[in-house]
């Protein structure tokens, strides 16, 4: 009987063993459950009654030729990257089947759904007016809804190359392009010379104005130190009216007082003079100079009268 039990529960074990594996890293473990599909969460998994895929990023690069206005035919690649959406699993399934392919069959039908909007966007446009950002932008905003559908998260979405299918058409595209840019870079270069100008001429001009109000200052400064020269001199001036007023009192009381006393005209330092000098010449005329006294003023009237009177005394003796 234990051995029984023991076999029983080695099968178990065995079954166990080969039925269930361990969840690796990018993966997803789908099941259906009541008719929906959902995934496991558990690292566990039997094997038969799950189906694994990769959650990874599936990248579809893409070619279609739609046509513009005019039927001229276009050439336009484009690369999209997905990955599964886990909250809209079922519908990955249903697009791409119960299957480890279910994500690259998923991509492959967005892929012609994406060329048809490829389609649907040039038709309206001229050649001329086709540009990759304008396709790229039309074609993130159709997908918002598609995704959904599909049961993909698209990563990225981009216009690799958009050009004409007629190589003629696509070298006059591209010198008119080329002739476009070289005029809008000497465009470009003539408003760069022109805005060089404007700079030199306002700073020429300010230049000037600097110069002009240095030279006023200048002015200003010659006119300042003008009228300080001016002021010092009528300062000196005024003071040299004061000296000669002091200078002629003191002669007016100097006079006063000789006219008062006239022996005290002995007592100035020239007749001082004249008195050393006779004493050297004792046997010589004596001869008066009168020269250090100033020319016209009333001290040397006043002298002459004085020695006058002495001489005309010393006659009378004789």
């Amino acid at each position: 009987m234990e051995i029984g039990f023991v076999i029983i529960a080695a099968v178990i074990i065995i079954l166990l063993a080969v039925e269930y594996r361990i969840k690796k890293p990018g993966q997803i473990i789908l099941y259906e459950s009541n008719g929906l599909v959902k995934y496991r969460k558990s690292n566990f998994y039997p094997k038969h009654f799950s189906l694994v895929i990769p959650n990874t990023t599936y990248t579809l690069t893409s070619s279609v030729e739609p046509e513009v206005k005019g039927k001229i035919g276009l050439i336009v690649k484009f690369s999209v990257s997905v990955t599964p959406s886990l909250k809209n699993i079922s519908k990955l399934i249903r697009i791409g089947g119960w299957g480890k392919d279910v994500l690259n069959d998923a991509a492959k039908e967005l892929d012609v759904i994406l060329q048809g909007f490829v389609k649907e966007y040039t038709e309206r446009f001229d050649i001329e007016e086709i540009k990759s950002e304008g396709i790229a932008n039309y074609l993130r905003d159709k997908v918002k809804e598609t995704e959904l559908q599909l049961g993909l998260e698209i990563i990225s979405l981009t216009i690799q190359s958009v050009e004409p299918a007629d190589k003629k058409i696509a070298e006059a595209i591209r010198q008119k392009e080329a002739s476009r840019i070289l005029e809008e870079t000497e465009k470009n270069n003539q408003k760069v010379r022109i805005q060089t100008a404007q700079i030199k001429l306002k700073a020429d001009e300010e230049i000037l104005s600097y110069e002009h109000q240095l030279a006023l200052k200048k002015i200003q400064l010659k006119e300042i130190e003008e009228d300080k020269e001016a002021s010092l001199a009528l300062k000196k001036l005024n003071e040299q009216v004061k000296r000669d007023k002091i200078k002629l009192e003191i002669e007016k009381e100097e006079m006063s007082m000789f006219k008062n006393n006239p022996e005290l005209l002995l007592l100035t330092p020239q007749v001082a003079r004249l008195a050393e000098a006779s004493q050297n010449l004792k046997n010589a005329r004596t001869i008066v100079s009168l020269g250090d006294f100033e020319s016209g003023s009333q001290l040397v009237e006043m002298l002459k009268n004085f020695l006058g009177g002495l001489l005309q005394l010393s006659n009378t003796k004789k």
